[in-house]
């Protein structure tokens, strides 16, 4: 059991079923905790926590946090939102109203039961900065009425809900900015690029490159974005964040892509298409803070490996025929 777990607590993790939430459940689950894992459906599946719900320690509800929640526990971690653009520009006023008013509903529930509330945020609140690599203290550089306006203003309005609540309430907040994070259970169709190069090589099908492809991301395989989380939820009640999370090592998208065609062993070919509206040319995180803060941490998998997981899922997936959501 890591560090400061050595109690059981009941813990809610609002979008439980999603990328990220399934894999937070798992590790939880794992501590000895309790979970509540609450999530609408919206773009997870019931089967990324299938394995958990005959557990004596797991519960699932169904429920949508733009709605008050009443429940008992000790710790929240909100990841409850779409998270590709794909999917939160799909319903871009459901996509506000998660950010927004499921960050009211969660933080008034961290308020009445005194618990501690994690947010996760994102990098997209740096919009296409204009500094490299982007830092804590950086504003951003967002359009406040693009098509990603939904996702990227409401992660802002819901990071400064969670300070005005510690300031008035003296809620114990921590705000976590996750940059770009990959590895199984992503779905097939949310748009991203791992996702997207990984599932073209592995059909066969053209890599669809935007741009010239020398934008650039740095990713960060799952397993070391939930070590961070959940050390961020230890620290003590005066650390808040923001804290940046992610991989520092960048990678352009025209490597990305070989890199995937290599390791998923395929013939396919790399066409370019138009960049899409508002799409930063670079994303890469200072971690400086994270290092500090967060007892040394820092990312361990290396791409390769993550990517070889990430493939082996897909490739799983795929030969059993069933759908990816």
């Amino acid at each position: 059991m890591a560090p400061g777990t050595a109690s059981i607590k009941r813990i809610l993790v609002t979008g439980g079923a999603g990328f990220l939430g399934s894999h937070l459940c798992d590790r939880l689950i794992s501590q000895g905790h309790e979970v509540l894992c609450v999530d609408n459906f919206f773009t997870s599946s019931k089967s990324n926590v299938s394995h958990l719900l005959g557990h004596p320690r797991f519960e699932l509800m169904r429920h949508d946090i733009t709605f008050p929640l009443y429940v008992e526990v000790d710790e929240i971690y909100n990841l409850a939102c779409p998270a590709s653009p794909l999917h939160y520009q799909r319903d871009p006023v459901q996509t506000t109203k998660t950010n927004v008013h499921g960050a009211i509903n969660m933080l008034g529930l961290a308020k009445r039961l005194r618990a501690k509330i994690l947010q996760a945020s994102t990098s997209e609140v740096y919009g296409d900065p204009q500094i490299h690599p982007q830092t804590e203290d950086y504003w951003g550089h967002v359009n406040p009425i693009g098509v990603r306006s939904c996702y990227d203003e409401g992660k802002r309005c819901a990071e400064t809900l969670f300070f005005d609540y510690r300031r008035q309430h003296g809620l114990r907040i921590k705000v976590l900015r996750i940059f770009n994070t990959y590895g199984p259970r992503m779905r097939a169709d949310d748009g991203r690029v791992v996702s997207n190069f990984i599932l073209q090589a592995l059909r066969g099908e053209n890599l669809t490159i935007y741009g010239d492809g020398r934008q650039t991301r740095s990713f960060c395989y799952v397993d070391d974005l939930l070590e961070a989380m959940i050390r961020a939820m230890e620290t003590p009640d005066a650390f808040t964040g923001p804290v940046n999370i992610g991989n520092p090592v960048e990678i352009s998208m025209l490597e990305l892509a070989q890199e995937i065609l290599k390791r998923a062993d395929s013939s396919s070919k790399l066409v370019f298409g138009p960049l899409p509206l508002d799409d930063p040319r670079q994303r890469c995180p200072d971690i400086t803070l994270a290092r500090h803060a967060l007892s040394g941490w820092q990312p361990g998998t290396p791409l390769g490996a993550g990517l070889d997981r990430t493939i082996d899922y897909f490739r799983q997936t795929l030969v059993v025929g069933n759908s990816i959501d």
